[in-house]
């Protein structure tokens, strides 16, 4: 099972499903003392208001459909088969994974990143097998937005985003760099998909892979997010603090500014 920061990567609409999962709950503002326009300025959060309405949705959406379906997943499916098909999708990610730790300049990572694509896909049946890891090769993940932070760009404004969740404006922008980066996208010829010709071939697989994304890490997180709801004064507030926690950890891999590297969430998923 993964732990409480893993289910927020904000990758693709997958990750994003999974975050519709987890919003749900009245939540109010925390009683602080501090005047509004500090609390404003240390939240990053000047659409709250907007944005509370905005998770209070996704996680009804939730409650009816993602969190059901997770939980059918978990009982139909043996960990060992779970954990094959997460390899599987990680595996799919390597060409976003490796453009963006070639634009940060991360080649140690980027070798890393073949590596573990060409021993997972030919020798580990095509990534349904993590051989790799054992072998040395540490799986990370890397996307645009977290390549904009490395070049000094700041989050911008937080955003609780209609079944994509958590996000700021630096990684919605990102997320649709990654689109437009990912070859799944643009190589598979097109079809027929509900009743609508020539529809992108890579639009039917990017959402079936999504989808299945979006289901597993829910199903793997199912215990560990329904005791951060339980444990937290204000649910929101708690997925906002973790999602730009992340996100630093994610854009400086596990190495405060200034400091030794530290063990990392991102390195750890």
């Amino acid at each position: 099972m993964t732990n409480a920061k893993e289910w927020l990567r904000p990758t693709k609409l997958a990750g994003v499903i999974v975050l519709a999962g987890l919003l749900t709950a009245c939540a109010t503002q925390p009683d602080e003392q501090l005047a509004e326009g500090e609390y404003v300025e240390d939240v990053n959060d000047p659409a709250e208001d907007f944005n509370r309405f905005v998770f209070e949705v996704n996680m009804g959406m939730d409650k009816i459909l993602l969190r059901p379906v997770a939980e059918i997943y978990n009982a139909a499916l043996p960990d060992v088969v779970q954990d094959s098909v997460r390899s599987f999708l990680d595996n799919l990610r390597t060409p976003v994974i490796l453009i963006n730790d070639l634009l940060q300049g991360e080649f140690s990572r980027a070798w890393d990143t073949v590596a573990r694509f060409g021993i997972n896909t030919f020798v580990g049946g095509l990534g349904f097998v993590d051989l790799a890891e054992g072998w040395g090769f540490e799986k990370h993940s890397e996307d645009f937005g977290q390549t904009l932070g490395t070049w000094g760009m700041g989050e911008g404004p937080y955003m609780m985003l209609p079944l994509f969740g958590p996000s700021n404006a630096r990684d919605s922008v990102g997320r649709v760099v990654d689109y437009f980066l990912d070859p799944l996208n643009w190589i598979l010829p097109g079809q027929s998909w509900a009743g609508v010709e020539g529809v992108p071939g890579g639009a039917t697989a990017n959402f079936s892979r999504s989808l299945t994304d979006g289901i597993d890490m829910r199903a793997r997180n199912l215990d560990t997010l329904d005791a951060i709801e339980e444990n937290s004064l204000d649910f929101y507030a708690t997925i906002r603090s973790l999602y730009r926690q992340k996100r630093r950890d994610e854009i400086n891999n596990g190495a405060p500014e200034g400091g030794d590297e530290v063990p990392s969430a991102s390195q750890s998923s």
